[in-house]
């Protein structure tokens, strides 16, 4: 049986049933219901059983599981089911939240999923890749992915990255020719595969393959295959648990230990020691910071913000600089033609004029130079190109049917180096090839001017009246094209050493407008103390021109080109990186060389991107981030942020979202960590004073697992506060257990453990352990609930208010309404130990219960009085 790339191109069309216009829609319906979607089977994953069972593994798990046996042969039988009911229950959440975080990295992989150009019905149409079928005519150009095997028909300097299948490197130039004998897959120049990057050129392919049936699928792999890694802050709390357990481990041994040496009888001892490390686990812990963690990328997913990496959520919050691509980002991305100057005038679009030659010619090149298409009047390409096509039709020319009739004959693709693109076309049966692009490059390779009397040799005054008009219209923020072409004889091959000796035609001026809200967006960053930078391919006034509009540019700034930037030292480049704030005409190299001298200075940068050349500098970025609209799957890849709207302002609000994710992680921390602290200096402070215990350990799991859940998830939901981004970026380096952090822990446990010690004292008078015991229970379940508006913010609650958070609100209440239960439903009070108190008995516990959160609020509104 022959290969597909040992066939003629006509023999694949007709084998797969398919014509040069493509697979009907009805065709290819039938085609994917017979052949399935185009996706790639995953792995086997863990199954919800699997990962429940690896919820025990945890050190701190295995300690509580000790004490239920503890608690079983001691004759506590309630408070082995309570421990191990809770075990379970925690076990659960637990697979609940890997199921969710799974679903949400389903629906995360379905976002950044690579589209598709085919052509049906004689049309060119986006789709998903999951809809490509085989026989569809399959559109590819520099920065696609491709997304299904396919035999090369047409080729334009296509060259392919296929290092994903062969582990080469080097890119692979492609050709349509047939090849014969049986070639390894590296060697098939005629075909391409699922999974490999178009990095340069164009071509059109029919798909061959699709899903598993690709070379791709054949060795059951997923190029774009997502691992979960943990996050920096994940690493740190897991290292806080490791240390944390083996201090619980060592305390438990001394008190245990030093009521042995007490003459406690054994069992006794041991459930002292059970007390002190159930108080001292903060059970809820990592599922919180998950938790708060999964709700930051969801409102951010809502906000067109889709995070890919999780450790990104973190960084956000310590951005300093943010190197950002003007178009589409900073801009509405809808170029529109403003102005053409040709023959020495300016002219609105509206006045050319078919019957004028020199007009019709500018018109034959900004249509055949062109890789965009109208579609129902949405444009599918490069807005510039789209742009071109839309001022074609105000002169009433059908750009499609002029297409139709002129073939395309060679060409040489746009790139961002040569700043050029040429093709090469029989107009009026003279094979001739037309080029646009930058003028400042393309003028240079002009030997001739056209105007309406004729084609002459071109003076040094014509290329100074250009280069005036030029830089009139770039001062005034228009992005400009220059176009010219050479007629040349049948033989001639089109290379790049033959573009030269062009005839100019004219220059045509374009915008595309700042986006409103970028203008906010960059001083809401100044005000974060975030630098903005402009990274454009523009020429350096035009980019100067919208950047100043925006707020970017300022009095004393710098603009620097590529070609400037190229002769500057590493020295001279450090010393002015904080002046300038506009970068023109810049090429890959530059921009990851931007990036890195930033990184030298200590910030933490972000850098936008696009194309297939911004690959490189997102990688080297702190935070990447991919547009998600016009950006290739290259980029997409590359990032560990894409904008579904490509919008500059989107990413200001990342970084709010950031920053309040990291700080409410910081606070839920804070509110478990402190709690615990009280417990632990209670069960301290009464084995030193040789005291009964005061608290059973359903009575801490009641607390850890139940009452402070509910406040430490209210915490993570508290929304922005206004100041927010009028605070410095974090420094990345200073992780959350600070000596501040801890000191605050310490102070704010010590207080609510002096207040539980006081209604343990309390109910002590009275001779009773177990009211004694009750008593402490509740002023510390009580106390911790209270303490969960002190952990809200930095801020006094009367400056932030009630209203802001209702969860808080509800979290105490449903926290209130527990404790109630266990305190007065007879079932509940013997399987939690609890004793019946008195009116005045339950006074004292709520009046010792809200004094801690008195005494930090009477602080917070000192330091805000002061700090005004």
């Amino acid at each position: 049986m022959m290969m597909w790339y040992q066939k003629k191109g006509d023999q694949v069309l007709k084998e797969l049933g398919v014509s040069d216009e493509g697979l009907t829609a009805a065709k290819a319906s039938e085609v994917l219901k017979e052949k399935g979607e185009n996706v790639l089977l995953e792995g086997r994953k863990k199954s919800a059983v699997q990962v429940f069972f690896e919820q025990f593994k945890d050190l701190l798990v295995v300690i509580l599981i000790a004490a239920a046996i503890i608690s079983m042969f001691s004759g506590n039988v309630e408070s082995t089911i309570v421990i191990v009911a809770v075990i379970i229950l925690n076990a659960i959440l637990g697979t609940v939240q890997h199921e969710k975080a799974q679903k949400s990295l389903e629906s995360l992989k379905s976002l950044s999923s690579p589209s598709a150009k085919v052509i049906r019905d004689g049309q060119k149409i986006e789709i998903d890749s999951r809809e490509v079928v085989p026989g569809d005519l399959l559109l590819l150009e520099a920065g696609d992915m491709v997304v299904a095997d396919g035999r090369i028909l047409h080729n334009y300097s296509l060259q392919v990255n296929e290092s994903s299948l062969t582990g080469e490197s080097t890119n692979v130039e492609k050709s349509e020719e047939i090849l014969k004998g049986e070639l390894p897959l590296g060697d098939r120049v005629n075909m391409v595969y699922s999974g490999s990057l178009v990095t340069y050129g164009r071509a059109e392919a029919v798909v061959t393959e699709t899903g598993m049936q690709t070379e791709m699928g054949k060795i059951a792999s997923l190029m774009n295959a997502t691992q979960e890694k943990k996050t920096p802050l994940q690493v740190s709390l897991d290292n806080f648990s490791s240390k944390l357990a083996i201090v619980i481990m060592i305390i438990c041994g001394v008190v245990f230990a030093l009521s042995l040496y007490r003459r406690m009888p054994i069992l006794d001892s041991l459930m002292f020691a059970v007390a002190l490390a159930v108080a001292a686990i903060p059970e809820a812990l990592s599922s919180i910071v998950t938790i708060v963690q999964a709700m930051g990328t969801q409102k951010m997913a809502r906000e067109n913000a889709v995070i890919k990496e999780l450790k990104a959520v973190e960084s956000l919050g310590c951005v300093s600089v943010i190197c950002s691509d003007k178009t589409g980002t900073l801009t509405q991305n809808k170029m529109t033609v403003q102005k053409i100057f040709i023959d020495g005038q300016i002219l609105n679009p509206e006045q050319l004029d078919l019957h004028n030659q020199l007009h019709r010619y500018i018109l034959y090149n900004a249509i055949l130079t062109n890789d965009s298409a109208i579609v129902d009047g949405k444009g599918i390409g490069d807005p510039t190109e789209f742009a071109l096509l839309e001022m074609a039709r105000k002169t009433s020319v059908d750009d499609e049917i002029m297409r139709e009739m002129m073939k395309r004959m060679e060409e040489i693709p746009f790139d961002s180096e040569r700043k050029l693109m040429s093709t090469k076309y029989a107009l009026h049966g003279v094979p001739t090839v037309l080029t646009k692009g930058a003028v400042d490059v393309l003028l240079p390779r002009t030997t001739h001017i056209r105007t309406t009397d004729g084609i002459f040799e071109m003076t040094d005054a014509d290329r100074s009246r250009i280069t005036e008009q030029n830089m009139e219209f770039s001062s005034q923020g228009l992005r400009v094209l220059a176009f010219g072409y050479k007629e040349v004889e049948e033989d001639h091959v089109l290379s790049l050493e033959s573009e030269n000796g062009y005839t100019f035609l004219g220059l045509i001026a374009m915008v595309d407008p700042p986006r409103t809200e970028s203008i906010r967006a960059v001083a809401d960053a100044k005000r974060a103390g975030i630098r903005t930078v402009m990274i454009t391919g523009d020429h350096k006034v035009t980019a100067a021109a919208i950047a100043r509009q925006i707020g970017i540019f300022e009095q004393g700034d710098l603009a620097v080109t590529g070609t400037e930037l190229d002769a500057m030292t590493e020295e001279e480049l450090d010393r002015d990186i904080q002046k300038i704030s506009v970068y023109a005409r810049v090429s890959p190299e530059n921009k990851i060389r931007i990036v890195d001298a930033w990184q030298r200075r200590g910030n933490i940068v972000s850098m936008t991107g696009d194309g297939v050349n911004d690959a490189p500098a997102l990688k080297k970025a702190d935070i990447g981030v991919a547009m998600g609209i016009t950006g290739t799957e290259v980029s997409k890849d590359a990032a560990s942020m894409v904008l579904t709207d490509d919008n500059f302002a989107t990413i200001i609000k990342a970084v709010a979202n950031g920053r309040n994710v990291y700080r409410n992680i910081k606070n839920a921390i804070k509110f478990l960590l402190s709690g615990n602290m009280a417990g632990i200096l209670s069960v301290l402070y009464t084995s030193i004073m040789g005291l009964p215990v005061p608290f059973a350990p359903v009575h801490l799991l009641f607390i850890n697992l139940l009452t402070d859940s509910m406040p430490a998830i209210a915490i993570g939901m508290e929304p922005a506060e206004k100041n927010l981004l009028s605070q410095k970026p974090r420094d990345p380096k200073t992780g959350i257990l600070t000596k501040d952090f801890m000191l605050s822990l310490l102070v704010q446990g010590g207080l609510i453990a002096v207040c539980t010690m006081a209604a343990f004292t309390v109910g002590l008078r009275g001779g009773d352990a177990a009211v004694a015991s009750t008593m402490a229970f509740c002023t510390l379940t009580l106390a911790r609930l209270f303490h969960g508006f002190n952990c809200r913010s930095d801020q006094s609650i009367f400056k932030i208010g009630f209203r802001r958070n209702w969860y808080s609100l509800g979290a105490f209440a449903a926290g209130v309404a527990l404790l109630s239960l266990v305190m007065f439903v007879p079932f509940l009070k013997r399987i939690f130990s609890v004793a019946t108190l008195t009116g005045h008995q339950i006074g004292i516990v709520y009046l010792l219960a809200v004094v801690p959160t008195v005494l930090i609020q009477l602080v917070k509104i000192i330091k805000g009085a002061v700090n005004l």
